[in-house]
């Protein structure tokens, strides 16, 4: 990588094991043994590191959540997305956990955070009515829209409603793959007959992926 890319990558590990609020430009340049003067010649502020991630994280959405393709094979395609999302939630949790204050002390990452939830709902929507043409849901336009809300909320909340319930705030895999269930749960309850078992193979999935995955401490679950 080069001395750019080292700086977001080393951003985004020290967001997530400390949260962003407690982490500065200072915190950052340390880690990687180079002076603040050093970083500021590539980014010029901690608000500036965080667009540049954000960019990372809409380019992800925008890549790995396509709508589905008359030739696509619809149960893989679903498989693509939630592995897509198991990884885009993990690597990107500091910026649900902090979202709210992020966005406010920005406008402008606000407002580009504002136009392209415009399009990702869009997007969301359309792979739902495309799970619902390949027949491995049933839904009508109105619902649509509305589970594409409810899944975007599930995705955005689901984090911090599981660190807020520990008094360590801690977060691990684990956790990521209880909420790709909690997702899938909401194309259950649309399944049709056709891909209940389909459904149901994905859910077992996930539950074992949960069981596998690295958990949190006893004595940080709390």
């Amino acid at each position: 990588m080069n001395t750019k890319d080292k700086i977001i990558h080393t951003s985004i590990s020290l967001f997530n094991e400390h949260g962003e609020r407690a982490i500065s430009t200072n915190h950052i340049a340390s880690h990687l043994n180079m002076s603040p003067g050093n970083l500021y010649y590539h980014f010029k502020n901690k608000e500036d590191i965080i667009r540049h991630i954000f960019a990372l994280y809409s380019e992800h959405l925008s890549t790995h959540f396509k709508p589905i393709n008359k030739n696509d094979d619809a149960f893989s395609q679903l498989t693509i997305y939630l592995d897509s999302l198991f990884e885009l939630m993990w690597r990107y949790h500091f910026f649900y956990d902090n979202l709210g204050d992020i966005l406010a002390r920005d406008t402008q990452l606000k407002q580009a955070y504002i136009d392209f939830q415009l399009e990702l709902l869009e997007q969301v929507r359309k792979i739902i009515l495309g799970l619902r043409d390949s027949e491995m849901i049933a839904i009508n336009e109105q619902d649509a829209l509305e589970l594409a809300h409810t899944l975007k909320l599930t995705v955005s909340f689901w984090t911090p409603y599981i660190k807020a319930r520990r008094l360590s705030g801690a977060l691990a895999e684990q956790d990521i793959y209880h909420g790709i269930l909690k997702v899938l749960t909401l194309f259950r309850a649309y399944s049709t007959d056709k891909s209940s078992d389909k459904m149901n193979q994905l859910r077992e999935k996930y539950t074992q992926l949960a069981h596998s995955a690295p958990s949190i401490p006893a004595a940080l679950s709390s």
